[in-house]
């Protein structure tokens, strides 16, 4: 069949829905009150409190890197259900740390637990693809873009006008939201992977480096073209993993305020994405696709590291977000020139680099924040993380040009 077509299988569709949804809202929420809660927490001020933003992230990636294909496999081995009601359980416990953790050691062993159990997404995916068959699978996948993007609209509004109240009542309600669904998938959530099915689990599958490895046997415009999306992907996480910081530090914005921009860059991305995205590639080709969001995400860039007035930061989120095009067109282009029976293996060596991006940008953009907005800096400038985010774009697209010549030739 097509898909589930009983009322436990549409719930258990529902079930993964919300599971991806709670997976990106506990993210968005933290976004607008991280900094408050760092303060708090660690008593510092709000330049030192970047760093251990960035401390966190690169802890719960690191964890999220190790640990992904550990358990994907343990999926392959045990089943589907058991995993994601894991990783529901992971999360719900993590958001209750963040929630009454009495001072920052304790933030870190949250992230650890999330980071974990964090494969939520890779699993949910799988189950999609375990019920779903034929011209159904593609519209059950779009739930995965769905959930995301609503998830990250709503939970950065409820970060910054429940973290208002308190910085801890919005981490109280993820952790509801998670505890509620473990619950709920408890009884309607049944197994998709029959015992047939399985397999048995083998450590050397597990190895997150291994993919990592297997890009080196590519020509050098396919390399190349690799090396630009990284550098890309790092260059974004100047506005992921500063952009609160800066929005306090620079022009004194409220949680609410912070909320506000968070939500229009939501909408902003779910348009693009959604919608726009699906005009400008057919029309313009994936080379001028890629070329063009880079452009955007440098010259969107490049206005925020410069800018002085507070509103402003509207207008320029809309050509950083434009740059979002240059994504899937990078991705696509490079697909292309891979031979259909690897897809999956280079499918997922870039998300594995996507993996070691969040790793290594936050790092980055949080010491270049802190070093420029501490006490005693030579040079003040806030907007140095958005500046070099410039820098890597440019870089990126220098990288795809000399690819796409090479591609040529």
């Amino acid at each position: 069949m097509d898909q589930p077509a009983n009322n436990k299988g549409k719930a258990a569709l529902g079930f993964i829905f919300v599971t991806l949804f709670i997976d990106v809202l506990g993210l968005g929420i933290i976004i607008p009150i991280l900094p408050k809660l760092l303060e708090q927490l660690a008593h510092v001020d709000l330049s030192t409190a970047t760093l251990y933003s960035g401390y966190l992230t690169f802890t719960y990636a690191s964890m999220q890197f190790v640990f992904s294909p550990v358990l994907g496999n343990l999926s392959d081995r045990f089943g589907r259900r058991p995993v994601l009601l894991g990783s529901l359980l992971g999360f719900g416990i993590d958001y209750l740390f963040m929630a009454f953790a009495p001072n920052i050691f304790w933030l870190f062993v949250g992230r650890v637990i999330a980071g974990v159990t964090g494969a939520s997404n890779t699993t949910a995916t799988a189950y999609i693809a375990d019920v779903s068959t034929g011209d159904k699978r593609a519209s059950n996948f779009g739930l995965v873009g769905a959930a995301s993007g609503l998830g990250f609209i709503l939970g950065i509004g409820m970060g910054g006008f429940l973290g208002a109240i308190s910085v801890k009542v919005p981490f109280i309600v993820a952790a509801g939201l998670a505890l509620f669904n473990a619950l709920y998938g408890f009884f309607v959530l049944p197994e998709s992977l029959a015992v047939e099915n399985r397999r048995k689990f083998e450590w050397k599958r597990a190895n997150p480096v291994g993919s990592l490895i297997s890009l080196r046997k590519y020509d050098i415009a396919i390399s190349t073209l690799i090396t630009a999306f990284t550098i890309v992907y790092v260059g974004q996480k100047a506005i992921e993993s500063t952009l609160p910081f800066y929005l306090i530090e620079k022009y004194q914005w409220t949680l609410s305020s912070i909320s506000g921009l968070g939500i229009f860059i939501g909408i902003l991305l779910v348009g693009i994405q959604g919608g726009l995205i699906r005009l400008v590639i057919p029309r313009f080709g994936l080379k001028r696709s890629v070329i063009g969001g880079m452009s955007f995400y440098a010259i969107g860039l490049a206005l925020i590291a410069f800018n002085n007035i507070g509103w402003m930061m509207y207008v320029y989120m809309i050509p950083y977000c434009l740059g979002g095009i240059s994504g899937p067109a990078l991705q696509g282009f490079i697909t292309e020139k891979v031979a259909r029976n690897e897809q999956g293996a280079l499918q997922g060596a870039l998300t594995s680099l996507v993996s070691v991006t969040t790793i290594i940008g936050p790092l980055l953009m949080t010491y270049l924040f802190h070093h420029f907005t501490r006490k005693g800096t030579e040079i003040y400038f806030p907007g140095a993380p958005y500046l070099m985010g410039a820098v890597l774009m440019l870089i990126s697209i220098l990288l795809a040009i000399r690819s796409f010549k090479k591609a040529q030739g």
